[in-house]
Protein backbone atom coordinates (compact mmCIF):
# COMPACT_ATOMS: atom_id res chain seq x y z
CA UNK A 1 0.00 0.00 0.00
CA UNK A 2 1.29 3.34 -0.82
CA UNK A 3 1.54 6.14 1.87
CA UNK A 4 0.52 9.52 0.90
CA UNK A 5 0.58 12.61 2.53
CA UNK A 6 -1.97 14.74 3.58
CA UNK A 7 -1.71 18.40 4.44
CA UNK A 8 -3.35 19.07 7.82
CA UNK A 9 -6.41 20.39 5.94
CA UNK A 10 -6.90 17.57 3.85
CA UNK A 11 -6.59 15.51 6.67
CA UNK A 12 -9.29 17.16 9.05
CA UNK A 13 -11.52 17.09 5.45
CA UNK A 14 -11.39 13.88 4.93
CA UNK A 15 -11.79 12.66 8.78
CA UNK A 16 -14.83 14.91 8.96
CA UNK A 17 -16.57 13.94 5.86
CA UNK A 18 -16.38 10.22 6.86
CA UNK A 19 -17.54 10.93 10.52
CA UNK A 20 -20.89 12.83 8.74
CA UNK A 21 -20.96 9.85 6.60
CA UNK A 22 -20.56 7.39 9.67
CA UNK A 23 -22.92 9.33 11.79
CA UNK A 24 -25.59 9.30 9.09
CA UNK A 25 -25.46 5.48 8.80
CA UNK A 26 -23.19 4.01 7.05
CA UNK A 27 -20.89 1.22 8.00
CA UNK A 28 -17.95 1.12 9.85
CA UNK A 29 -14.71 -0.23 7.70
CA UNK A 30 -12.94 -1.45 11.01
CA UNK A 31 -14.20 -4.18 13.21
CA UNK A 32 -14.00 -3.45 16.44
CA UNK A 33 -15.27 -5.12 19.85
CA UNK A 34 -18.32 -3.78 22.23
CA UNK A 35 -15.40 -2.77 24.77
CA UNK A 36 -13.72 -0.77 22.49
CA UNK A 37 -16.62 0.83 21.35
CA UNK A 38 -17.50 1.71 24.86
CA UNK A 39 -14.19 3.06 25.20
CA UNK A 40 -14.35 5.96 22.50
CA UNK A 41 -17.92 6.67 23.71
CA UNK A 42 -19.02 5.04 20.06
CA UNK A 43 -17.38 8.76 18.60
CA UNK A 44 -18.07 8.63 15.23
CA UNK A 45 -14.91 11.03 14.88
CA UNK A 46 -13.10 8.42 16.76
CA UNK A 47 -13.98 5.75 14.21
CA UNK A 48 -12.79 8.06 11.34
CA UNK A 49 -9.61 8.20 12.99
CA UNK A 50 -9.55 4.62 12.98
CA UNK A 51 -9.84 3.96 9.38
CA UNK A 52 -8.04 6.82 8.46
CA UNK A 53 -5.03 5.22 10.53
CA UNK A 54 -5.69 2.03 9.06
CA UNK A 55 -5.89 3.12 5.58
CA UNK A 56 -9.47 1.67 4.54
CA UNK A 57 -10.98 4.85 3.74
CA UNK A 58 -13.47 4.72 0.84
CA UNK A 59 -12.36 8.80 0.37
CA UNK A 60 -9.68 9.57 -2.11
CA UNK A 61 -7.69 13.54 -2.50
CA UNK A 62 -7.57 15.37 -6.24
CA UNK A 63 -5.02 17.54 -6.50
CA UNK A 64 -4.73 19.81 -9.14
CA UNK A 65 -2.17 19.83 -11.36
CA UNK A 66 0.17 22.58 -12.22
CA UNK A 67 -0.17 24.68 -15.31
CA UNK A 68 2.76 23.82 -17.81
CA UNK A 69 3.99 26.59 -19.47
CA UNK A 70 5.16 25.83 -23.06
CA UNK A 71 8.21 27.48 -24.79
Amino acid sequence: MEKHKYTKYEKTRIIGARALQIANGAPVLVKLSDDELKKINYSAIELAKMEFKKGTLPITIKRPLPLRKEE
